[in-house]
């Protein structure tokens, strides 16, 4: 059985990946305090995600988009947006916004929450399906924004005195507000905790 870094003292640092021993409390070459593991992971993560979860419902329920056209106003949420575009048989759009906007975000909770689950021992996974979990997590939340993006641009674009004008809604602080802390709740997770997880059940595994 090979020992693992933490018991051999040693840590990578979070801000370099330089691995150096964890008495000397600095990394030698950024800095950067060395922890063994990131502080505090799984209550921070929850509670990153636990808020996101509650700015993930306004997002969805409020307008996303205020549009004056003639004095009359027209208020639009983000499903209100995709059914209009699947009205319009402009199907990939429509499709893009639902994954974008609505589906991976859901997805990213539901993936927070397993790895959560694993690394207290509470669900059972293989820590390596584990470990790409976590990192596509990361890698695709940072592209959960097109709603507030193409808001933005639509807002920049379209000012054309009392004949038209968009400006943005609620869901679009909320959805925004949602992604980093999304965002957040991923960094402050350390997958490392399901490796010390299973060493703790399985003695003859080898974790990190």
């Amino acid at each position: 059985m090979n020992p693992s870094a933490l018991e051999l003292g040693l840590a990578a640092c979070h801000t370099c990946n330089k691995v150096s021993n964890v008495k000397t409390h600095h990394c030698p070459r950024c800095g950067t305090h060395l922890h063994p593991r990131k502080p505090d992971s799984l209550a921070r993560c929850l509670a990153f995600g636990i808020t996101g979860i509650l700015a993930y419902i306004p997002a969805n329920l409020l307008p996303i988009m205020l549009v004056t056209q003639l004095g009359t106003e027209e208020k639009s949420t983000i499903l209100g947006g995709v059914a209009t575009f699947w009205e319009m048989k402009a199907y990939p759009v429509a499709i893009t916004i639902f994954i974008a906007s609505v589906m991976i975000p859901g997805l990213k909770f539901v993936a927070l929450g397993i790895l959560c689950g694993a690394a207290s021992g509470k669900i059972e996974i293989n820590p390596r399906i584990a470990n790409r979990m976590y990192y596509l997590t990361e890698l695709v939340g940072r592209w959960s924004m097109v709603d507030v993006f193409v808001v933005a641009i639509l807002v920049g674009l379209i000012q054309m005195g009392n004949l038209m004008s968009i400006e943005p809604g609620a869901a679009a602080i909320a959805f925004g507000l949602m992604v980093i802390l999304t965002m957040l709740s991923a960094h402050a997770f350390d997958p490392k905790l399901i490796w010390d997880r299973l060493r703790q059940s399985d003695p003859n595994s080898t974790s990190p």
